[in-house]
Order: structure tokens, then sequence, then C-alpha cells
């Protein structure tokens, strides 16, 4: 390892770091209603899909039971 890269280390931490707040900074977060609207659209999505998924589930267990007797 030569002198240079032991040095160089602290200064690439540095910068490194000062690159991630600047990708902080670009971060555009929502506003309180939209994360609201968002989640809440999330929410009775999962809903349906998790009716639907229990429908089909229903209707293979009520044709299975029928054909197997």
């Amino acid at each position: 390892m030569s002198k240079n890269e032991k040095t160089s280390s602290p200064s690439l931490k540095r910068s490194w770091f000062q690159e991630l707040k600047a990708e902080f900074a670009k971060i555009t977060w929502p506003t309180k209603s939209a994360l609201a609207k968002k989640s809440t659209v999330a929410l009775i999505v999962s809903i349906i899909v998790g009716l639907i998924i229990a429908g089909v589930d229903w209707v293979l267990k009520f044709g299975l039971d029928f054909i197997i007797g």
C-alpha cells in the first residue's frame, strides 16, 4: 500500500458522505395528504387482491371436494 493511498482514504470517505448528503437533498418527499391517499389506495388494492385470491381458493376447494367426493 503506498503512502498516497493511505492519505486519500479519509478524503474519499468525506466525499462519499458529501455525495450521499447531496443525493438525499434531491429527494422530494410526499405531502401528508398525498401519502394518506396513496396509502389508502394501497390498502384497498391489497384487500381486493386478497379477496380475489380467497375467492379463487374457495372455488378450487369446492371444485376439488366435488370431484373427490
